[in-house]
Formats: C-alpha cells, structure tokens, sequence
C-alpha cells in the first residue's frame, strides 16, 4: 500500500486529465488539501522547494507556480529569507468610533502585540498639524511602531503625538506598547475615533521587509484622528496593513 506521499508524486505524474488540469495545479490542490486536513497548520513553514518537487514528482519551477497560486489566493505568505507559511484566516477588523488595535485581536483569539521602532520629536508638517489642530512646525512626538498578532507582523504604523501633552509618549510606548495603555499613562483614559480614511497602496522596500511581503506587495493604509472625549486631537496616525492579513468593516 502506497503512503500519501506516493500517491500524491503518482497524482502528479499521472497526464493531465480531460479538464486539462496542469501539474502546478495538481501540486497546488495537494499542498491545499494538506492545508485543510491540518497537516501544515495556520502560520507553520511548508516544506522547502526541493522537498515539494520531489514529493510530487515535478521540477521546482512546477512548486514556484503552485507556490504563487496559493499566494494569490491568500492561502500562504512568503517571508523573505525565511521561507513560505501557512497564511492564518484574515483578522476580522471593524473601525468604529471606539477602534482598539489589541482588543480587535484579541478578539480573534490571538495575542497582540508591539514593538518600537524608531521615534523623534520634530515639527509637524502642514498635513500632521492640520489633523491635530496645531500650528504648522508645532512639535511632535513621531512613532514608528510594528503591531502584531501571534508574532506575525499585521501592521506597522506612524504616529504622531502632541508634544506639548506627551512630550514623553516614544519612552512609555516602548514599555507598555500599546498606544491605548500610553495614552492611559497621560490621564487620557477613553478616547474615540474622530476620522478614518482608507486607500489601497504598494508597499514600500522598508514596509515589505517589516511586513514580510514581497517589495510591492498590497497593503491597506489607514489614516485617522483619535480625540479624547472633550474632542481634543491626542494621536493622529497612518497605518500601512498586510493586506492579506485583515478584513476591514466599517460600522457605526
């Protein structure tokens, strides 16, 4: 009796049947059945190149077409330099008037979390200041944050911070990392959603990278305001989103 593995390299091997079904399609239908059955679960390496190829019997340009199949349907991610993954179920993310980055995730049952990247103090520009109702050239405190669920990389995203009122918000993100939990160290207990826009984008080298997607790659860019509940401006922020990682809905 053949093992799975055999019968998955005779699959493969066998002609194309009379619906003309190719060899990356048949090697894609496998690695997709096996992610089904759980046999590669979400966010887990699939095998190297040469190990599919020869599992199924077919040369690795036949695996790379395959690959890139699954990818286009969202089913697998490649990270660069470490290896193609299981892609986990889009993250269901509503924005509201009350939009939480760590309660949303936590609520699909993962773990968030954040990192710090970079940060400065430095004067708004015409756009940041007009979003914060301060004058061009007012300072600000800038955070280049990586937000994450399970350790994999969802978002990463720029802040900008009155300095007036959170002249210390890059030295107590990078503790509690969490913009709610920095904001919350400020007295600004409860805050809401005063704008959101969203557009589609490519992602730039530096985005790809943190992000792990290919130089290019789709991501969903999210502009907004949070104010505090006498409606003062505390956090304007652009977030750039892997585009195959959530699900935006907008409720109200």
């Amino acid at each position: 009796m053949k093992g799975s593995a055999g019968n998955e390299r005779d699959a493969a091997k066998a002609p194309a049947d009379a619906a003309g079904v190719t060899l990356w399609r048949r090697v894609a239908d496998g690695l997709e059945r096996r992610i089904g059955d759980g046999t590669y679960p979400p966010n887990s390496r699939l095998p190297g190149e040469l190990e599919i190829a020869d599992r199924f019997g077919v040369n690795r340009h036949t695996v790379r077409r395959a690959i890139a199949a699954l990818a286009e349907r969202g089913m697998v991610r490649a990270e660069r330099g470490s290896g193609t993954y299981v892609q986990a179920a889009r993250i269901p993310y509503p924005i509201r008037t009350r939009t939480r980055f760590s309660e949303i995730v936590g609520r699909s049952g993962r773990e968030a979390g954040g990192r710090l990247l970079a940060s400065a103090t430095e004067p708004a520009d015409q756009g940041v200041a007009r979003r914060l109702n301060l004058k061009t050239g007012a300072a600000v405190v800038r955070i280049e944050a990586l937000r994450q669920a399970d350790r994999v990389p969802i978002c990463i995203g720029t802040s900008w911070f009155p300095a007036d009122r959170f002249a210390e918000a890059a030295r107590i993100y990078a503790t509690k990392r969490s913009v709610t939990r920095t904001l919350a160290h400020f007295g600004v207990r409860d805050y809401r959603r005063a704008s959101t826009r969203l557009v589609a984008a490519l992602a730039d080298a530096a985005d790809a990278m943190w992000l792990g997607l290919e130089h290019g790659g789709a991501v969903l860019v999210v502009d907004s305001v949070d104010v505090d509940l006498d409606g003062r401006p505390v956090v304007t922020s652009r977030a750039r989103f892997a585009a195959n990682r959530v699900e935006f809905t907008f409720e109200s």
